[in-house]
């Protein structure tokens, strides 16, 4: 683990997020689910974007146990695209910013990349590229994963075992 601290915040400001340590990976998913959130969230007027052109949506996944809320934590609301979803969206009501994603049933936290500091680290992967939108051709500059990847796979394991297999809530989250 590194002592970077790294802080990502709505766009307004009333709700931010403290994440110590290096995150597990960033990618860009293509799944249909994303592109459905995106769509559902872009569709409001005055919102940040959270779908590229070609239909990804950037993240950054990090260990739930390395982030937590320091402010606003009243602020965010769920959004579901099923009410039985385990995958839930979390949004800031001050600014309607998309925050991040929570897969309640694992041990990581997926951030919005929009939401972190410009000089992040560029993505190392697309994930789920074989749900992407028809007639969209994706440069070969990264890895290209029709689903998810060993690799993605590997990480996530790999932070889970560094976690003692533990599914921690995030600090300050409802």
């Amino acid at each position: 683990m590194t002592n970077e601290h790294v802080s990502a915040s709505c766009r307004c400001g009333k709700v931010k997020l403290l994440i110590v340590g290096a995150p597990i990976l960033r990618s860009i998913c293509y799944c249909t689910s994303c592109q459905e959130a995106g769509r559902r969230y872009q569709a409001a007027s005055g919102v940040d974007p959270v779908l590229a052109e070609d239909g990804g949506t950037d993240y950054v996944l990090y260990r739930k146990d390395r982030v937590r809320c320091v402010q606003g934590g009243n602020l965010l609301e769920e959004r579901r695209l099923k009410p039985e979803s385990p995958t839930r969206r979390m949004f800031a009501r001050c600014c309607n910013t998309a925050m991040f994603l929570d897969f309640t049933k694992g041990h990581w936290l997926t951030v919005y990349r929009g939401r972190l500091p410009s000089d992040m680290p560029p993505a190392t992967m697309r994930m789920m590229t074989g749900e992407r939108p028809s007639g969209v051709t994706l440069p070969d500059d990264l890895a290209n994963y029709p689903s998810f990847s060993g690799k993605f796979m590997l990480k996530l394991l790999g932070a889970w075992m560094a976690m003692g297999f533990r599914r921690p809530a995030v600090d300050g989250v409802p």
